[in-house]
């Protein structure tokens, strides 16, 4: 049986990630953090935990948001030290994050917060994008760490 896809998963841009390791800035210009991960950190380069001894990257991230709009933030990330080719899909919730209670913070096009935002359990995660999306004024979902606020990915409708 096919499935079309319904949303589309975006993770750190190639440009940000190129900066943090090449450059070693963040988003606000300070140093990013070179470390080894104790494993479990939530990498936003490939949407996966990082395992213990990989080499990994601590550093601020400002998610692209319109500009103007008073929802901006930044917030630590972790992210591979080299580059390791992403994730292996981007038109499905990351398979190793199911179970893990996440924030789906919904975005209007001004980038105003949509009262659709929710927090989901983790045992259906395309259920809850999917009742999100059904409010056509959400342009893209912000999936966040619950305990920390931190943000994880980006999710958008299929074209």
């Amino acid at each position: 049986m096919t499935t079309t896809a319904t949303f589309q998963i975006h993770t750190l841009s190639p440009s940000v990630l190129e900066r943090a390791r090449s450059i070693g800035l963040d988003a606000s210009g300070m140093a990013v953090a070179r470390l080894s991960a104790e494993g479990g950190e939530p990498l936003r380069c490939c949407l996966r935990d990082a395992r213990p001894g990989e080499r990994c990257l601590l550093f601020g991230y400002e998610p692209p948001l319109p500009a103007g709009t008073p929802y901006r933030e930044m917030g630590a990330v972790f992210a591979h030290a080299e580059p390791c080719g992403g994730p292996e899909f981007h038109d499905r919730y990351p398979v190793g994050w199911y179970g893990r209670p996440q924030v789906l913070r919904a975005y209007d096009a001004r980038g105003w917060i949509h009262p659709s935002t929710t927090v989901h359990d983790g045992s259906d995660p395309e259920a809850a994008v999917a009742e999100i999306f059904l409010h056509p004024e959400v342009v893209e979902i912000h999936s966040r760490n619950l305990a920390y606020g931190c943000y994880m990915f980006t999710i958008t409708r299929c074209p």
